[in-house]
């Protein structure tokens, strides 16, 4: 029996549909960032893998809808993904893959259904974004979107009682994660016309959205790199308390999710101005160390666990 086979059985997943559906998020997952999958893989328990999947598949589902075709398209979509899933939490019958694991995973954590509430609520930011003027505008959108989305894993992860501060040190999290992707996508996101640097940033180092839509570098540019990324790092460095407030199995994954987005940072800062012209990636060899670190200290507190 294969890893991924009995980590469905250790979680509950036992009856042969439901099963596939599992399956069918793990595709996704693995397709749509296969080390973030990975990672999982090596350091969750079996009881919690699955479950984590499942939930992260709901999110790069949501992503996809929110982020593919014209808006039209988009809003349409959204709005008959958002009702078919408050639909099966309502009814507790879904009728397509993605919502019945999730009902199951809600079923097992209980606590991740006001979550995805919160998530449909809250995601519509994420259609009406065409960049930002200021940074307070990009941290409400951190906060309407950005948040509700990484808690449909987080909670997975931390106290089932959380007094506030698990949820604030993962927005601490996702802060310096969202800004490290704003700056480093900056190619991409000119490309379709919604920067995530905000304008008045953009022009505090003379940098214009004309200019980089020419393929021109102007010479602030690699100033803002590096002042987005120095922000982006304060709060990635910041967040090395989360894994201390949740229980040994998601110590080691939240570690490593801090420690790669650092080394991408690194990757980001190197790339400078070039960013312009595609993004960077973090190294390989750093981040199989990371891994191999995490799952060192995943097994170490598997082996102190009293049985």
């Amino acid at each position: 029996m294969s890893t991924w086979k009995r980590s469905l059985t250790a979680a509950g997943v036992r009856e042969p549909e439901l099963r596939n559906d599992y399956d069918d998020g793990r595709r996704l997952v693995a397709r749509f960032r296969r080390s973030s999958y990975l990672a999982a893989r090596l350091l969750l328990p079996p009881s919690v893998l699955p479950h984590v999947v499942a939930a992260t598949a709901v999110m790069h589902h949501g992503d996809n809808v929110l982020d593919t075709g014209p808006e039209p398209q988009r809003i349409a979509a959204w709005a008959s993904w958002e009702r078919r899933v408050r639909k099966a939490l309502e009814t507790g019958v879904a009728d397509d893959p993605l919502t019945r694991t999730l009902l199951h995973t809600v079923a097992a954590y209980p606590r991740l259904r006001g979550v995805v509430e919160e998530y449909l609520s809250t995601a519509g930011a994420e259609l009406e974004f065409t960049g930002f003027v200021s940074e307070a505008d990009y941290q409400a959108y951190v906060d309407a979107y950005s948040l509700p989305a990484f808690m449909l894993v987080a909670v997975l992860l931390g106290p089932e009682d959380d007094d506030g501060r698990y949820r604030a040190m993962c927005r601490t999290l996702i802060d310096g994660s969202q800004r490290l992707d704003f700056v480093n996508d900056l190619a991409e996101d000119i490309t379709e016309g919604r920067p995530g640097i905000p304008a008045q940033t953009l022009a505090r180092f003379s940098v214009t959205v004309a200019d980089l839509a020419a393929g021109h570098e102007p010479p602030g540019l690699r100033l803002l790199v590096e002042h987005e990324v120095r922000a982006a790092r304060a709060a990635l460095e910041a967040a090395h308390e989360l894994p201390t407030q949740v229980s040994a199995p998601g110590q080691a994954l939240l570690n490593a999710f801090v420690e790669i987005e650092l080394l991408t940072a690194d990757a980001v800062l190197a790339r400078g101005a070039a960013l312009l012209h595609g993004s960077a990636s973090p190294p390989l060899l750093g981040t199989l160390r990371v891994l191999r670190n995490a799952r060192r200290a995943a097994r170490h507190h598997r082996c102190r666990a009293p049985s």
